[in-house]
């Protein structure tokens, strides 16, 4: 319990081999992507590819354990209602299924990833958080996000890592299904949801937001969820003190059912990748982090 590197016990997530999915792409499609450059940022990872006939540039991504048509109902789906909206969504121009896995191909939006979040920014992402509000309104079709509060999600939100790391962590997994069993599996209602919105994944030029990318866990829910996720996000860094303090007056406002079951997941989403990932001592600041609404 509490080695120095839990990775070992419990394996980490694979990584894209851009190479790889590319010319199984060719194989399936014809298409003669190359890679042009890296992508920093993101634990699956991405990469910048060329198309063959323009020229232009666009992001590789794929998805382990996923279907094309799961893409297309629900990620796409959504980030198609926000784009729609004017929301600076990068287009999707590609999304092909190889073998188990679906590999997607997106526009690559200008800008920058952020650093430290501002308190200009941070009105800005405000603003587009509130374009995912009723986006989805009539649309029952793009299924709802699934929390994973009582069983694991497709490669995170594990929960036998937080059972066998630490007594401390073994509570939090308690506590974590404890709240599962109170409540629905899925955060209902008809706002899009991200499920990755954070500095890391949005976009600046100027100071200005220029672009939120990396779509792949979108679907359907509430948007509260998205402001919890930020939270998480500048736990450590990544934020001025004054935006973490409005981020949190902004998570007091709202209703107890969603910000429990978010937190919930939340906390077993960094403390499971924490385990996974990180080296051991930096699981117990998600651990602390947890306890505070949990």
């Amino acid at each position: 319990m509490g080695t120095e590197n839990a990775a070992g016990t419990f394996p980490r997530v694979q990584r894209l081999d851009a190479a790889q999915m590319l010319a199984a792409v060719r194989e399936i499609t014809g298409i003669k992507l190359v890679v042009s450059g890296a992508l920093e940022g993101g634990q699956v990872g991405a990469a910048r590819v060329r198309w063959p006939d323009d020229g232009h540039e666009s992001v590789l991504k794929w998805r382990p354990d996923f279907t094309v048509g799961a893409m297309r109902a629900g990620p796409v789906a959504a980030l198609e209602a926000l784009r729609a909206r004017g929301y600076p969504g990068p287009a999707t121009e590609l999304v092909v299924q190889v073998g188990t896995a679906v590999v997607t191909v997106q526009e690559l939006l200008p800008g920058n990833t952020i650093d430290v979040l501002d308190e200009q920014q941070f009105d800005q992402v405000l603003a587009l958080n509130a374009k995912h509000v009723g986006a989805l309104a009539g649309r029952p079709d793009v299924p709802c996000n699934v929390m994973y509060l009582r069983h694991d999600g497709p490669g995170y939100c594990l929960h036998e890592p937080l059972r066998r790391f630490s007594a401390r962590t073994a509570e939090l997994d308690r506590r974590i299904r404890a709240v599962g069993d109170a409540s629905d599996e899925r955060l209902q209602g008809f706002d899009v949801v991200h499920q990755d919105f954070h500095p890391g994944n949005m976009l600046t030029l100027g100071g200005d937001v220029t672009g939120v990318v990396d779509w792949d866990g979108a679907g359907r829910g509430d948007a509260g969820f998205d402001l919890v996720t930020l939270r998480f996000a500048v736990h450590l860094a990544g934020a001025e003190r004054r935006v973490v303090e409005r981020l949190d007056a902004l998570l007091d406002a709202l209703p107890e059912d969603v910000l429990r079951v978010a937190w919930a997941h939340m906390s077993l989403r960094m403390t499971d990748w924490a385990i996974r990932h990180f080296p051991s001592y930096e699981v117990g600041t998600w651990v602390d982090l947890a306890a505070e609404r949990l």
